[in-house]
Parts: structure tokens; sequence; C-alpha cells
């Protein structure tokens, strides 16, 4: 992991078409930045990407079961 010291209004890029720009600090509420990114990347919060991705195996999960009690000699 890269750990970087920045002010408000420096960049940091990532290969040459991602850069991000710290904004501004918010004390305890924590810093804001701007990602700029070519459309075809998703940026997504972590939270919002293991929620995601949770849900995408329950659904999945629960797909397999359905599948498997439909099997003949498999299932109550």
């Amino acid at each position: 992991m890269l750990v970087l010291t920045r002010k408000p209004g420096e960049k940091i890029m990532i290969g040459d078409e991602i850069v991000i720009t710290f904004l501004e600090s918010r004390g305890n509420e924590g810093i804001r930045i701007g990602i700029d990114a070519p459309r075809h990347l998703a940026i997504k919060r972590e939270e919002i990407f293991e929620a995601v991705a949770g849900s995408n195996l329950e659904a999945a999960q629960a797909e397999a079961e359905d599948i498997l009690r439909g099997l003949p000699g498999v299932g109550a």
C-alpha cells in the first residue's frame, strides 16, 4: 500500500487515465476527494461493492438450492 500526504488541490495520478484530487479535510467527518477516470471504469465505495457482492452470493446460493430441490432423489 502506498501512503501519501496531500494538501487540498494536490493530485495523485494512477496510470495515465485516473486522477485523484484531494479537495478538503472535514476534520472528524473525513476527507473529500474527486476522481477523474474514464467512464468504462466502475468506481464504487468499498461498502457498496461488498453489499452487492454479498447479495449476489446469497442469490446464487438460493438459486443453487432451488435447482437441487428439483433434481430427482434430492431434497425433501
